[in-house]
């Protein structure tokens, strides 16, 4: 909104309004607006959910000591979205079509999150929305995103693969459920990770902004030629969305760091996650994201691996699954783990950042 009132109306006139035609500028301004949204919304949407009890409900597997975080107030993914959406309606341009994507998967997985939480926090309902139910309406989200995708005027089927110039290969209509597949397994990785106070969100943040400075890169055409990377036009403005999301994750954390005071619940981890696949699917860079959110994919895996596990042999791998519970169960405090899993996404992001120059 900023960029077509201030850049586009005024700045023939008041010259200085030529900045808001920079996405570095524009993505700053995302990042502090987010900030300050969740700052000064995040005590009034505590005391809210406090008033009206609507807290987090613990169940019996997870390790005894998470019985101390049963009350304290979730759907905290409501302030991430809230701060996430309005930042970024405030400072991209509302043209692009790529912006309204990721914007409609955003609050589509987070409104089934949002359903799934009022389930349990609410309605009392530990086991929430049941899953094949969760994964049709996730799959519907991502697949009515991928087809939009698919069909917009000018876009490609095509795939970037990492090591490799000058190879894009096409896919065709594989495009639409590889897109949907990727969105949803990644959407859901996330939420695995939302186990500690402070555990998805930092790994969230640092890999926003790996795949903010990929998707600035690829939408601008010199340095996406001179890294010989695919161009996307357009996409850069995705690098708005990303650090909106930074923003907004640092306000949230401020609250949801150990102990938390609010929890995002799935409202937030799902929303985070589409997010975070969607932009990477736009601008080709899904190997990437893997690479840069990899602890999502062990969180995910370590899941698999244990329900496999126990199904063909009764016997389990790790002590309980998602890992981070099992980091517990040998005796590592929260804190510990959590920061250790953001020193890990740290090295990971930087790895990733260094496919930019390797190919």
């Amino acid at each position: 909104m900023l960029y077509h009132l201030l850049f586009e109306r005024l700045s023939q006139d008041f010259s200085v309004l030529n900045v808001f035609r920079y996405l570095t500028f524009r993505s700053v301004g995302a990042t502090l607006t987010a900030l300050l949204i969740a700052f000064v919304v995040g005590p009034t949407l505590i005391r809210w959910l406090e008033d009206r009890q609507v807290g987090q409900t613990i169940r019996d597997d997870p390790p005894e000591r998470h019985q101390q975080k049963a009350g304290t107030p979730t759907m905290g993914g409501v302030l991430i979205l809230l701060a996430v959406v309005t930042s970024t309606l405030l400072w991209a341009e509302w043209t692009n079509p790529y912006i309204w994507i990721v914007l409609g998967v955003t609050l589509g997985c987070g409104l089934v999150g949002f359903a799934d939480d009022y389930l349990k926090a609410v309605r009392k309902q530990p086991a929430g929305i049941r899953a094949f139910t969760k994964l049709f309406w996730q799959f519907a989200i991502a697949g009515v995103a991928a087809v939009v995708l698919y069909r917009l005027p000018g876009f490609d089927a095509q795939i970037s693969l990492p090591f490799v110039k000058d190879f894009h290969p096409s896919i065709g209509w594989a495009y639409v459920p590889w897109a949907a597949l990727f969105i949803v397994g990644f959407s859901n990785a996330v939420n695995l990770t939302d186990g500690l106070d402070g555990l998805a969100i930092g790994p969230a943040m640092i890999t926003a902004g790996v795949i903010g400075l990929f998707a600035y890169v690829v939408g601008h055409s010199v340095i996406a030629d001179y890294l010989e990377l695919k161009y996307v036009p357009g996409a850069g403005s995705l690098a708005i969305f990303c650090t909106a999301m930074i923003g907004a994750g640092l306000g949230f954390l401020w609250f949801n760091t150990y102990p938390a005071s609010l929890i995002m619940g799935d409202t937030g981890a799902l929303a985070l996650g589409g997010a975070l696949s969607t932009v990477a699917v736009i601008i080709r860079q899904e190997i990437v994201l893997m690479i840069a959110g990899g602890i999502f994919l062990v969180e995910m895996f370590s899941v698999i691996v244990q329900v496999s596990s126990y199904k063909l042999r009764r016997r389990r791998v790790f002590r309980m699954a998602p890992i981070h519970h099992h980091y517990e169960l040998r005796g590592w405090p929260e804190p510990q783990i959590i920061v250790r899993f953001w020193i890990v996404t740290v090295i990971l992001g930087l790895v990733a950042l260094s496919m930019l120059k390797l190919r």
